[in-house]
């Protein structure tokens, strides 16, 4: 076929202008597998529904050391249908392929002021207990061996850090009752589980940190058996240079275990006028996310139980559920297709031997 002079002159123009374009195109982030470099097991949430998608299970195999529930261990699906009818297919769906693929298990979470209140209903005072301190033995006591940790409770303090929360179950036991009592019938179920309190925020709100750590200091005091601190880690790109570090200098001070939770950082702000382009904000990120990982590499070793993020691939996260989702917010380490973002260049650069 023979070109037209039009044509030949406009070759060079358009492969020129393809160069700039992928040029301008971000180099692609590689990354080692996370759980090869991470100081400790690395996990993630996940969803059993997510075990029937290959990709997942691909990403999951070659990063994941550990993995928790999401939701499908907490009281609401597990009671869904009364306290006579538990339910445990899919938490035994997810310890068993845990165990089928050499990860650990972190149960998450038995005890949660958002939930059981309505499976709680209407019981008096002995049939509460025996309620409460059953629901504790049967869901520790099922996978007892098999989980290695346990969140016991979950985020009961307020989020300005004016107190602990209203709920169900301090009406019964107190508000340091309840949590005293689910740590005791805990450690009865399964003695061999490291057993934690787990809370969101402590590091960026400093009102909320403060109160964190003078519910670890009363309940050691009583004898409660508490044995490690689950800081779930949802950042936001706006916190202050340096209180995270900060926090984590305070929290140290306890020598218990540490686990990051349940980190992701999203990408949105609560500003009502934030002009800051997407590579801007990726960069907030970046240095938030690097600034808690360098925060827990600096523990000592013995501190350091585990560092778990909210999901793997942005389109997993709880951020990019629902109606509000506009596609762009980048809150975990690998985007939709399985490929490292930028937070998973943060966390293998804090986590390398330097």
């Amino acid at each position: 076929m023979k070109l037209s002079r039009r044509a030949v002159l406009a070759a060079p123009v358009a492969l020129a202008a393809c160069d700039r374009f992928a040029s301008a195109e971000p180099a692609p982030i590689i990354v080692p597998p996370l759980k090869s470099i991470a100081p400790c097991p690395f996990g993630t949430a996940v969803k059993a529904m997510q075990l029937d998608d290959a990709e997942w299970v691909a990403l999951a195999r070659a990063n994941v050391a550990q993995l928790t529930p999401e939701w499908e261990m907490k009281m609401e699906y597990i009671l869904a249908k009364g306290l006579d009818r538990p339910n445990f297919d899919r938490s035994d769906h997810i310890a068993a392929f845990a165990q089928a693929n050499g990860m650990g298990l972190h149960g998450h979470t038995l005890i949660w002021y958002a939930q059981g209140e309505q499976a709680f209903a209407g019981l008096d005072n002995a049939a509460f207990d025996r309620a409460f301190d059953g629901y504790i033995a049967a869901l520790a006591g099922r996978y007892r061996g098999k989980a290695r940790s346990w969140d016991v409770v979950n985020e009961p303090i307020l989020d300005d850090g004016s107190g602990l929360r209203d709920c169900h179950w301090s009406r019964r036991y107190g508000h340091d009752g309840y949590i005293l009592r689910a740590f005791e019938k805990a450690r009865i179920a399964d003695p061999e589980a490291v057993l934690f309190l787990n809370e969101y925020n402590q590091e960026s709100v400093p009102a909320k940190g403060e109160q964190f750590l003078r519910l670890v200091e009363r309940l050691l005091k009583a004898g409660c058996p508490l044995q490690g601190l689950g800081l779930q880690s949802h950042l936001w790109i706006d916190i202050p240079d340096g209180a995270i570090a900060r926090y984590y200098g305070q929290i140290a001070q306890f020598g218990l275990p540490i686990h990051v939770s349940e980190l992701d950082c999203s990408l949105r702000t609560e500003k009502r006028l934030d002009a800051r382009s997407q590579a801007n904000r990726i960069a907030a990120q970046t240095a938030r996310v690097t600034e808690l990982a360098d925060a827990f590499m600096a523990l000592p070793a013995r501190q350091r139980y585990a560092f778990t993020v909210w999901g793997l691939r942005d389109t997993d996260s709880w951020y990019r559920q629902g109606d509000k989702d506009d596609g762009r917010d980048k809150p975990l380490p690998f985007d939709s297709f399985g490929r490292p973002n930028p937070m998973a260049a943060a966390l293998a650069n804090a986590f390398r031997p330097s």
